[in-house]
């Protein structure tokens, strides 16, 4: 007896909390169902009022005699109207389930730091973040600084202006987009402005409240790619950025990753820094094709063996090497600071296998990798063999990353390899021997990826 009465007791416990765990989800689903399927409801009705009505009443109704054809043309009509009625009530609900899903345990608000150099990538690894609908990413803002504030290379300039990227990177991520008015030219007005660079690259940037109403007349440098949009509005952005659950930024302007260490010990940040490399005679190689005036020397080397190649500009690729490398040593050694915050990544393993290399970067950075991100990837990594422009992020990944051993003449790759031997043996880039090894594509010049790499 004092069994049976204790097991409905237990019963109306255990009821009690699972109904206080699941009342707010319940009435979230339940609020935003009742508010699309109101907007539909009075469309759907009228479409099913209308295939009730007979071919002779609706002649009636109009006032016109009756025939058959034209009823049955109607009937269809109002058919394939209720079909994409209900097609465009799917598609609403899927898109809330995608947003529940991300949204449906969210942990702690994270932000990260995609840390690369130019033509290693990061454009295409950078939307691995920029199409997760729970994450504020900005594409590239330190631009406006580099275009504004002037630091020669070397020495304390270069200090002083890793100290004013750090700055400015904290506010960023701390959502104060304020931050950039004082960078951004012309100077916003009102807290608007077009010349947010590369704004379509944003998500966030071109999605309603932050896409406004577009203005006419006004000259915008920088437009969202699928949709027209005013000048951006720095106050919704940075409203944005606060409701959204987390913040990821693109940058190549950060070399020194030491520099970061006040950014990582900031309690009001969870940083996780993703550092991106690339074998650097692929870097030159795509450089030489993107940046074709700022290498005219090395291309009339290499195609005349006029023109010798300037020590400067040997020194420059081997400064590069080796800030990315001591960058590279001091995220592997795993100091204090660093410990579970920092994972390098080769472009070469995410060309290979970039839901596999998404997964674990998103495993590393405690986020929820959606639906969303998964079939970008599958739409974006299966592109026609001549579809990818140089700036483009949508690849044939598996066949791009070894492209450029085929049109790199074999002395510029001896050049790189002499200037960057340590770096390209820390990141498990062989060197190739003659012009015949690095032609033959059945000779990888690539080492297994080690998993000390996530630290």
């Amino acid at each position: 007896m004092e069994i049976r009465r204790a097991l409905p007791q237990d019963f109306r416990e255990l009821l009690h909390c699972l109904k206080m765990r699941s009342k707010y989800a319940v009435l979230l689903v339940f609020v935003v169902g009742l508010v699309i399927i109101e907007k539909e409801n009075n469309f759907i009705s009228r479409v099913s009022d209308k295939l009730k009505q007979s071919p002779q009443a609706l002649a009636e109704a109009n006032g016109t005699e009756a025939s058959p054809a034209p009823a049955e043309n109607g009937s269809l009509a109002s058919l394939r109207e209720l079909d994409a009625a209900f097609s465009q009530l799917r598609s609403h609900l899927r898109n809330i389930t995608l947003q529940l899903e991300g949204d449906g345990d969210p942990g702690p608000r994270r932000h990260v730091l995609l840390m690369a150099t130019t033509r290693t990538g990061s454009s295409f690894v950078g939307e691995f973040f920029n199409q997760q609908g729970s994450i504020f990413y900005l594409f590239e803002p330190l631009w406006h600084i580099e275009r504004t504030v002037t630091f020669e290379p070397g020495g304390a300039n270069a200090v002083g202006s890793a100290l004013v990227y750090r700055d400015v990177l904290k506010q960023l991520l701390l959502c104060d987009l304020y931050i950039l008015e004082s960078f951004i030219l012309p100077a916003p007005e009102g807290h608007l402005t077009p010349f947010m660079f590369r704004r379509g690259s944003s998500r966030s940037l071109c999605e309603e409240p932050v896409c406004t109403p577009n203005a006419k007349k006004v000259f915008e440098k920088y437009h969202c790619k699928n949709r027209r949009c005013g000048p951006l509005n720095i106050t919704l952005a940075a409203e944005a950025c606060r409701r959204k659950q987390h913040v990821a930024l693109k940058t190549v302007r950060i070399r020194q990753l030491e520099f970061l260490q006040p950014l990582v010990e900031d309690p009001r940040l969870d940083v996780r820094i993703i550092q991106l490399v690339r074998d650097p005679r692929a870097v030159l190689a795509s450089r030489m094709v993107a940046f074709s005036g700022k290498y005219e020397t090395w291309k009339k080397w290499a195609s005349e063996g006029e023109a010798p190649l300037h020590e400067e500009e040997v020194q420059r690729l081997r400064g590069n090497c080796e800030s990315i490398r001591l960058s590279a040593e001091l995220g592997l050694r795993r100091p204090g600071w660093l410990r579970g915050r920092y994972m390098l990544v080769r472009y070469e393993d995410v060309a290979r296998a970039p839901l596999q290399k998404a997964e674990e970067m998103y495993r590393f950075a405690g986020l929820p990798l959606t639906r969303q991100v998964e079939e970008w990837i599958s739409k974006n990594t299966q592109a026609p063999r001549d579809g990818s422009g140089v700036y483009s992020t949508r690849k044939n990944s598996s066949e791009q990353f070894e492209k450029w051993r085929f049109s790199i003449p074999f002395k510029l790759a001896q050049v790189v390899q002499d200037a960057c031997a340590p770096a390209m043996r820390l990141f498990g880039y062989k060197l190739a021997s003659s012009p015949a090894a690095l032609a033959n594509r059945s000779f990888s010049l690539l080492e297994e990826a080690q998993p000390s790499w996530v630290t």
